[in-house]
Formats: C-alpha cells, sequence, structure tokens
C-alpha cells in the first residue's frame, strides 16, 4: 500500500471495487424518461423490448414501474447507511424536458446510473463521453455534488465533449449480429466516446470492454488521460450487444474475479489476470414477471451486477440464489436485496452506485 495515498484521503479517494466502502453516490428515478426513438437505445433492445418501448419513447416512465423499483432503492439505501457508508444523491431533474444541440434533438433518459457517467481513479472524478444523446446532458443531475467535492479538494476533469452526429452511429435499422458471429458495434472511430461502467479498476490496473457506447478512441483517450502510473487491459466482449463491463468481467477482491462464460473467452483474457483465481459466473437464475423479463433494459447477466462493500461482503440479487450459494462457498458473504424492478431504468447495484471513498491507498494487485 502507499502510505502517504492511505494517510490523508480526500473527500474523493477509490482506487478499487473491493476496499471498505465510506462514501457513495446512489442514483435517483426521479423524473426519469423512457428515451427517445435512437439507433443507440433501439439497436440494444430485444425485438419484444423494442415493440414495447416504442409507444412509451419520449414520455416519462408509467408510475406503478417507478413506485415499484423506488421501494427497492429505498431498501438497498437503508442497507448501504445500515453498513456505515454515507450515501450522498444526485439533484432531482426532469428527463422529459426536450435537450438540444446544433446537431440534433432529443429528450434525456434518468439518473439511475452515475456508475455509467462518472469515472472514480484516486482522487479523480472524470465526467464520461457518453454515446447516448439521451445522456448528453445527464450529468447536470449532479453538478452540485461535483462542486462540492472539487471546493472540498477533489479533481475534477470531463473527456472532450463528442458532437454525437449522424456519421458516429450504425444505421437506423441496425441489428446485433448472431451468436457466434463477429460483433457490430453502433459506434464507429469518428468521435471518442466511453462510459464509465466499462472499466473497472484495480488499482494501478484498469480493465475495460470496447462496447456500443465505448469505442477504441476513447479508451486511448482514457490510458493517456490517466498517464504512466496505470495500465489499461482490454476484456474482449463476446455479447451481440455489448455495453458495460459489470456483466462481463467482475473484479471481487485481490486475487478473485468473475467473468461471464458467455461473453467472455477465457483463454483470451489479459495474461496479467494468470496469477488471479478468475471463476466463470453461474447461470443467472430466470426471474419472475412478464414485465421484468420484457421490459428490461439490460440482459440476464445483471446477476452479476453486484457491490462490494469490502473484501468480503457483496450486495446481490436476492432472487439470484445459485450466485449467493457460488460467493458463499468462495469465502464472500452475501447481503441478499431485491433489485429486480430497477433493471426496467437500465442497472443492477454496481450501475446504480458510484464509489466516492473506500478506505485504502493506491497499490498494484498484479
Amino acid at each position: 500500500m502507499n502510505p502517504a495515498a492511505a494517510a490523508s484521503p480526500g473527500p474523493v479517494c477509490s482506487y478499487n471495487e473491493w476496499d471498505p466502502l465510506e462514501e457513495v453516490v446512489v442514483g435517483r428515478l426521479e423524473g426519469a424518461t423512457v428515451p427517445s426513438r435512437h439507433v443507440t437505445f433501439d439497436g440494444n433492445l430485444p425485438p419484444v423490448a423494442r415493440f414495447l418501448y416504442r409507444p412509451l419513447a419520449g414520455r416519462r416512465y408509467p408510475r406503478f414501474l417507478v413506485r415499484r423499483a423506488q421501494r427497492e432503492l429505498d431498501c438497498f439505501i437503508g442497507l448501504l447507511e445500515q453498513a456505515g457508508g454515507t450515501v450522498r444523491r444526485p439533484d432531482v431533474v426532469d428527463f422529459s424536458v426536450p435537450c438540444a444541440t446544433p446537431n440534433w434533438r432529443s429528450k434525456g433518459f434518468c439518473a439511475a446510473s452515475p456508475r455509467d457517467g462518472l469515472l472514480v481513479v484516486g482522487d479523480r472524478i472524470i465526467e464520461t463521453p457518453m454515446a447516448w444523446r439521451s445522456r448528453h446532458f445527464e450529468m447536470r443531475a449532479y453538478r452540485s455534488l461535483l462542486k462540492e467535492y472539487f471546493e472540498q479538494g477533489a479533481h475534477w476533469t470531463a473527456a472532450p465533449r463528442p458532437r454525437l452526429l449522424d456519421a458516429l452511429y450504425a444505421p437506423a435499422g441496425f441489428r446485433p449480429a448472431r451468436r457466434g458471429a463477429p460483433v457490430r458495434h453502433i459506434v464507429n472511430e469518428s468521435e471518442l466516446v466511453f462510459d464509465a461502467a466499462d472499466v473497472a479498476r484495480c488499482g494501478r490496473d484498469l480493465f475495460v470492454t470496447r462496447s456500443n457506447v465505448t469505442n477504441q478512441t476513447g479508451i486511448e483517450w482514457l490510458r493517456r488521460h490517466l498517464g504512466h502510473g496505470f495500465r489499461l487491459h482490454e476484456i474482449e466482449s463476446l455479447s451481440p450487444q455489448p455495453m458495460h463491463i459489470d456483466t462481463t468481467f467482475v473484479p471481487l477482491a485481490p486475487g478473485r474475479a468473475l467473468f461471464n462464460p458467455e461473453y467472455v473467452d477465457p483463454s483470451r483474457l489479459p495474461r496479467i489476470l494468470d496469477s488471479w483465481e478468475v471463476r466463470a459466473a453461474p447461470a443467472p437464475d430466470p426471474l419472475p414477471g412478464l414485465l421484468n423479463s420484457h421490459l428490461s433494459l439490460v440482459s440476464k447477466w445483471i446477476s452479476m451486477n453486484v457491490l462490494m462493500l469490502d473484501e468480503r461482503r457483496v450486495v446481490v440479487e436476492s432472487s439470484q440464489i445459485s450466485m449467493q450459494r457460488m460467493l458463499r462457498e468462495w469465502g464472500f458473504e452475501p447481503l441478499p436485496t431485491s433489485f429486480m424492478n430497477y433493471k426496467l431504468f437500465g442497472g443492477g447495484f454496481h450501475c446504480a452506485t458510484l464509489d466516492i471513498r473506500r478506505r485504502g491507498g493506491l497499490q498494484s494487485y498484479f
């Protein structure tokens, strides 16, 4: 451990996914709006969900869906506070208000997933250049918090803002490749874009996926921005609709991580992981309810989207018995919590949170 880094942590200090969690930002559902129709949204949905969301595009989420997810979110926040963490919240924003640039116009989405637009590396908070037009102005919900952390000494930066021109995207009728065929991505390299949720942090080493919201140009920008003190390693995703590393490769503790056996070829993992115990995640247990099956904005592998409170305690979806069993056998303490209705807003426990401070310093685990 770096003694200097551990001795004087500022308001923002988080280098990995497992040091004891002391402060966290948790997302909001107020003002949530179904994204306007665009290839970035439609192209990531299964056919049934694409049909069901079509009449809702640009409209506020139905209240009964918000209420169900809000009850789960309140319980999750209570668990975090009971575990000793300080919970912070973004501002309430009405995402149904249209937003525009000189090149396009769109409704917003929601502030349910702070993990997507903000990346914390040590004492740095980086605003990421998200590829969805509906999320281009999402960071206004976090502006008050970011200003507060900056005034208390944190470093606050933002990646170059993309124009999100039509030339960045696949055509409107884009459909993902069939499983087993070469992956087709929605975004190309004409501008740099990436989501923070495509990055997993392990001290001096970070792992990243190329996806439908993260391109190679964005990965290279992050590599240069972090500098020589950090190393970026790419995890190749074989998902037909790749988006976010926290359902693909999930570090749990020093020397231990999960990988998605459908999305990852373990023989092609970065060689630096040879010294770690990297296990295949168990097949997800089916979720009850037609709405959860057909309106979910995430894959069934959201079962992997866990949140580490420290190196032992892990928050996991209560319906995922197989995952709980595996974690328990591996020496972890699962904390089962219901969160399946939150999937309709695009995330799980890891998505819904942003680590602001974990007790620990910068070190190498390889």
